[in-house]
């Protein structure tokens, strides 16, 4: 039976007192008043994350957290309401991911602010992609559409307008970008797939998706018309009225005829269609492909003689973050170029915007099969270690240069985007 005394520790009542005893002396010793004396907690360092969930993910957070003390609340929505969301609660979030043909929408707001390229440690080593318009090799690339060089920068802190020159405010500060293409199952077509244009054709009716996100759908859509020989735009990604008549028609005609089995919004629907084989062609990201592949289904993000359609995505933070919060801003921005990050997109199959710190975090048997177009000198693992490739597997489209080097086009926001919108509600209400 229990001593009176003793607490259920088994130390006595008088041992405690005692040690409370010592304690105020300490805290009366020290000219701390007031007793028990507690130490207040440090504010955590909290980051809203509003994106889509191309560069959002457990491990992500994690690891900042793990590195840095940031604790970041992903907010994730569709890309057009991560748009309509600065817009209207730009209080809402603090740090915004989101796509540069997004900042023909967002700037005119004044919603966001411009974060300060002296601030970002390895901005110049960003790859020329998003300062110059070219591989880092030199060779220039397509720029139909909203290319982040022309949008890159602003004139002025607080200014509305992109700057033709580069200056020290940048609307955002390049993470990742791709090259993207059709998704096929080999397994279920059976023949070679070389063009845009296959996407129509009547082999595939039902078994065709496209997405809907209305100012990326229809640049898919030009690249399938163009392919087709049906039509030569100027600018696949500034459409006059009667181009977007033109597409949308060829669009309608196609769905009419059952040409497609959905239209996909996010990625795990692209991912779902594909897996179960509901969908043997269709518009697709590279890590949804990935996503695929590791299921163990045969996927394959298919090369195409026309080229690529291109976007690219970045950082800024909302017109309310100040102080403290601002400088947390910095500091995530900073650590996500570091390396990290990088890689582990890398192995998604994106591609990073400072290379070098990628480059630095992936074993040279990795880097040599993402970046160079190499055979896989060992087994390629997905960033959740589940197998990707078996050893001697090729990248889909070979290396950088050659996927990089035949972008035909970027995503956009048109100058007759309202328009645009209105017959792309149209052709999917039909």
């Amino acid at each position: 039976m229990m001593d009176q005394t003793q607490t259920p520790t088994g130390l006595s009542r008088r041992t405690v007192l005692k040690g409370a005893a010592g304690l105020a002396g300490i805290a009366a010793g020290s000219g701390i008043t007031g007793f028990p004396y507690i130490v207040k907690a440090a504010e955590p360092k909290v980051l809203r994350y509003l994106g889509t969930a191309v560069n959002a993910g457990d491990e992500i957070s994690k690891r900042c957290f793990a590195d840095t003390g940031i604790k970041i609340e992903y907010i994730t929505a569709t890309t057009d309401d991560v748009t309509k969301r600065v817009i209207t609660q730009p209080n809402s979030f603090d740090v915004l991911d989101t796509e540069y043909f997004s900042l023909k929408k967002l700037v005119p707001s004044g919603n966001i602010l411009p974060l300060e390229a002296k601030k970002i440690k390895e901005f110049n080593n960003i790859t020329p992609v998003f300062t110059k318009g070219e591989l880092p090799n030199g060779k220039k690339i397509g720029g139909q559409g909203t290319a982040p060089w022309k949008v890159l920068y602003l004139e002025g802190k607080n200014s509305k307008t992109f700057a033709k020159s580069p200056t020290d405010f940048v609307t955002l500060i390049p993470t990742v970008y791709n090259a993207d293409t059709l998704g096929i199952r080999p397994d279920l077509i059976k023949r070679p797939i070389t063009s845009w244009s296959e996407l129509l054709n009547p082999e595939f009716k039902g078994k065709a998706s496209i997405l809907n996100i209305p100012s990326i759908g229809i640049m898919d859509a030009a690249m399938v018309v163009e392919a087709a020989g049906l039509h030569k735009y100027a600018d696949k990604g500034n459409m006059t009225r009667a181009e977007i008549d033109l597409t949308m028609k060829i669009l309608t005609e196609a769905k009419k005829s059952g040409q497609f089995r959905a239209f996909w919004k996010d990625f795990n629907e692209s991912v779902n269609l594909m897996a179960s084989g509901e969908t043997v062609i269709q518009s697709m990201w590279s890590p949804a492909v990935t996503k695929v592949r590791s299921m163990g289904i045969p996927c394959t993000f298919q090369p195409l003689k026309e080229g690529y359609r291109s976007w690219a995505s970045g950082f800024c933070v909302s017109k309310g973050v100040t102080g403290a919060k601002l400088e947390w801003a910095y500091e995530f921005v900073n650590w996500f170029l570091s390396g990290w990050a990088g890689a582990y997109l890398n192995r998604q199959g994106y591609y990073s915007a400072v290379l070098s710190t990628a480059k630095a975090n992936m074993a040279p048997f990795e880097w040599a099969y993402w970046m160079e177009g190499k055979a896989a000198e060992k087994d390629i693992l997905a960033p959740d270690g589940s197998l990707l490739e078996k050893a001697g597997a090729v990248r889909d489209g070979g290396s950088y240069d050659d996927r990089m080097g035949n972008v035909a086009c970027w995503n956009a926001v048109m100058d007759e985007n309202d328009y645009m919108v209105r017959k792309w509600n149209e052709f999917i209400a039909a």
